[in-house]
């Protein structure tokens, strides 16, 4: 039996942990550094991957401006976002995040890709914009290259790299043969840029090695012994981090932001991925 004293501290303690679930985890950003192999690659590249930045009035300027500053402080080579970088209609002005975005292609090549707050069917669905006019305008703004079910071969440290992005699987915008038409024979490796980690399923016949996403916030809120409550994948394997699908490899992002303001044992993150040869 629980004694009283016990009951008590409980008690006590949860205003404490929701100060720090709403006021000091979802600030409190974590840079991730991962190595990985890859094959078809000369030489070092440095990947710097930032998602679901959800500019919202839970989640501010000066938030996405310090992942920002991370991003361009590891160096990177490129620069690849992957989706939702808005949660509904409470936007700032398109000139305030363009200017907010704006040194990451500055500092690297940087590319986008949209996710399912972007707009679209399902964002019109659950409060949000109809059309991708608002986070285009801004990315356009900024100087970051969407790849929306497109292809780019990049140049980078002397290295040829195909950029692959496909569009979000909850928006039904999915063109997987247009995405990848450009780079059927590329001689390097091949990074695809896909918002939801469910998208392998996808494009698996396509060739590629590895695969940046986002969209599940790494759970966003981990309940302790229980885990998260709510996983927003079909595979709940592809939650967050650097994991293997077979010979390839997958990266997910815990994400910048968050929706409704609140993190638990699941801290926003700015990923630093060094892609060195097999």
């Amino acid at each position: 039996m629980i004694s009283r004293r016990k009951a008590l501290y409980a008690l006590a303690g949860i205003p404490a942990a929701g100060a720090y679930a709403f006021g000091i985890e979802p600030r409190w950003l974590d840079t991730e550094m991962h190595k990985v192999r890859m094959p078809l690659l000369g030489r070092p590249v440095r990947l710097a991957h930032l998602s679901d930045l959800h500019a919202s009035s839970f989640v501010s300027q000066r938030m996405i401006a310090d992942a920002v500053g991370i991003a361009i402080a590891s160096k990177p080579d490129v620069i690849c976002l992957t989706g939702d970088y808005i949660s509904y209609q409470d936007v700032p002005s398109a000139q305030e995040y363009a200017r907010t975005l704006a040194p990451l292609a500055k500092a690297a090549p940087t590319f986008a890709v949209l996710g399912n707050h972007d707009g679209g069917v399902w964002a019109e669905n659950d409060g949000g914009f109809a059309n991708h006019d608002y986070v285009e305008g801004v990315l356009e703004r900024a100087g970051i290259e969407l790849l929306h079910n497109r292809s780019r071969m990049v140049d980078v440290c002397g290295e040829s790299l195909a950029l692959v992005g496909v569009g979000d699987a909850w928006a039904l915008e999915i063109n997987a043969a247009a995405a990848f038409a450009g780079v059927q024979h590329a001689a390097g490796p091949t990074v695809v840029l896909a918002h939801n980690p469910d998208t392998k399923d996808q494009i698996g016949v396509y060739p590629w090695q590895l695969m940046l996403s986002g969209h599940t916030h790494g759970g966003q809120v981990i309940v302790p012994l229980y885990g998260p409550p709510m996983i927003p994948v079909r595979d709940i394997r592809y939650l967050a981090g650097l994991k293997p699908w077979g010979a390839r490899q997958i990266y997910v992002s815990r994400g910048v932001g968050n929706i409704m303001g609140v993190r638990f044992g699941c801290r926003p993150e700015v990923a630093v991925l060094d892609l060195v040869p097999a």
